[in-house]
């Protein structure tokens, strides 16, 4: 059974996916522990009721940005993960960390990479983005993180209709349910040992 770390920044309902999919049977993994950078995010509430140890490391806390990053790194060396989901986490790591966990970090972007990707392409600015460039296609991915910002291997993809009246709302709204489907699958193939990382490409590996 893996070990698994969550980081999210906010309402946590990818989080609650993962959740669900180990409380099911359908991971095979256990959450040990989830790293919020909100002090009040509603992921924490979800951590609280699935009885998961959680930490809140908030940037308000440390003087430089060196320090915060030292202090995240410090709680994933010691929560031993065998896998880090950023599951809405609103940060960049470290190289230092990305380095440490290499082939095991992965995340969720509310969008087709390598479309509206990279820096300051989260949240509402990813929708946004969509819409006012006029594409007709947007999604969801999953990949494993390296130290281009949104710029690891995909692991998962799947594609959203943009509809003619669409606004950011509505369209992360349809997106976020891909999201839910996408980021389980990934972590439960993770945790089976399905996934080969070959340069560009993830394999999916039969069972």
């Amino acid at each position: 059974m893996k070990r698994i770390v969550v980081m999210c920044s906010g309402g946590g309902s990818n989080f609650q996916t993962i959740i669900d999919g180990c409380q099911k049977g359908e991971i095979n993994g256990q959450i040990v522990q989830m790293i919020s950078t909100a002090r009040k995010g509603y992921c924490l509430e979800r951590a609280s009721r699935a009885g998961i140890p959680s930490v809140v490391i908030h940037k308000s806390d440390y003087e430089t940005m060196e320090a915060l990053n030292e202090a995240r790194h410090q709680a994933l060396c010691a929560a031993k993960p065998d896998l880090i989901v950023l599951a809405g986490f609103l940060g960049i790591l470290p190289p230092q960390t990305i380095q440490a966990f290499s082939g095991k970090i992965i995340n969720i972007h509310p969008a087709l990479i390598p479309s509206f990707c990279g820096k300051g392409m989260f949240g509402h600015h990813v929708h946004e983005a969509v819409l006012a460039y006029g594409a007709k296609l947007s999604g969801a991915t999953v990949h494993f993180v390296n130290e281009e910002v949104d710029g690891g291997p995909v692991i998962l993809q799947r594609s959203v209709e943009v509809l003619e009246d669409d606004t950011p709302d509505s369209l992360a709204a349809r997106v976020l349910t891909v999201e839910h489907v996408l980021l389980p699958q990934a972590v439960s193939l993770f945790c089976a040992d399905r996934l080969k990382i070959e340069g560009r490409k993830v394999r999916i590996l039969k069972k």
